[in-house]
């Protein structure tokens, strides 16, 4: 599977990745809830609306899924830090 990476902009938009990725892997949200030591219920309203979730659940989610979780600056600067540099 080729790399790709997404810029998070909603929790409403990191349920939808997660989502998708679980989708595209062919697992159900049971044998995944199972996996990741969620109800079925939660894993459910959580990829409708990801606004609630845990840093332990998602990192679980994401290596249940083999994602990679990654922080840092976006690679051009922002309005606001080119501001700050004048």
């Amino acid at each position: 599977m080729k790399p790709t990476s997404q810029v998070l902009s909603t929790p409403v938009h990191l349920g939808r990745i997660l989502q998708s990725a679980r989708k595209s892997r062919r697992i159900s949200q049971a044998s995944l809830s199972s996996k990741i030591g969620l109800s079925q219920s939660r894993l459910s309203t959580l990829e409708s609306n990801a606004g609630d979730i845990s840093v332990q659940q998602l990192l679980g989610w994401c290596a249940a899924l083999g994602l990679e979780v990654s922080v840092g600056r976006p690679a051009s600067p922002s309005v606001d830090d080119t501001a700050q540099e004048w």
